[in-house]
């Protein structure tokens, strides 16, 4: 699964012909989530409310870029890094 994006130790991936809705794979120390790139909600699994709220406005802010990877997944091209939240 490639990596989109590292910060804070947070890792950020998507899966090439994934399920709807939209959505990113985070894991964080052992905890791993499904977030909704539209809404930065966790949709499934467990992150810590710091983390899951990190990674809601770095969806947020970066949703153009998500939703154009997204877009590439569906068709199982190569995916684009993403700047992430502490900007390495």
């Amino acid at each position: 699964m490639p990596i989109l994006s590292v910060f804070f130790g947070i890792i950020i991936r998507m899966w090439h012909d994934d399920h709807a809705p939209p959505h990113i794979h985070v894991e964080y120390q052992g905890f791993d989530a499904l977030v909704e790139i539209k809404t930065g909600k966790v949709l499934k699994g467990l992150l810590s409310r710091k983390v899951a709220n990190i990674v809601s406005d770095w969806c947020l802010v970066h949703q153009t870029e998500l939703l154009n990877n997204w877009e590439l997944a569906q068709n199982y091209e190569p995916l684009e890094r993403i700047q992430g939240a502490d900007r390495d």
